[in-house]
């Protein structure tokens, strides 16, 4: 069984462009809040908190509330233009979902930098209990990445 890692990441446009399209199919009308939003997350490595976020917004529209920037996080979560995740020293965090191919995560424990891979536990026989209908999956591998691993010896 081969595991087939790379920082494959898609362009920033393209990130861009499916965070807009997965809004307007959910009936958001586009403001230029919501595409300085998108941009946000098409220019992140990694994770972000709703403060980052909050952070980087002002810059642009300072009169923006943190509730405002939360709420839509929240909801572009649901819409599934974001993936969150709940780190245990960080809190709540953020980050745009990958559309263009099914692959799963590593994610640095230290540095919370994260990694694709393609290898998909669910392509092998699951024994389930009952009749569950699997609706939607997410995998994820914690660990210390190269770097990390470096920097702390």
């Amino acid at each position: 069984m081969t595991e087939h890692k790379h920082e494959h990441k898609q362009s920033h446009e393209a990130t861009v462009q499916d965070m807009i399209h997965i809004m307007t199919q959910h009936g958001w009308r586009v403001t230029e809040q919501r595409k300085n939003l998108a941009d946000i997350f098409a220019g992140a490595d990694g994770y972000l908190s709703p403060k980052d976020v909050y952070d980087q917004m002002t810059v642009k529209y300072p009169n923006v509330s943190f509730d405002t920037v939360y709420r839509n996080l929240r909801l572009l979560s649901e819409m599934g233009a974001l993936e969150q995740f709940y780190f245990m020293d960080g809190g709540l965090k953020f980050r745009a979902s990958c559309t263009e191919h099914h692959h799963h995560h590593l994610i640095c424990v230290n540095c919370e930098k994260t990694l694709t891979f393609d290898y998909c536990p669910m392509e092998q026989t699951l024994h389930l209990p009952g009749s569950f209908k699997i609706m939607n999956h997410r995998f994820e591998v914690y660990g210390v990445c190269e770097e990390c691993q470096e920097h702390r010896s």
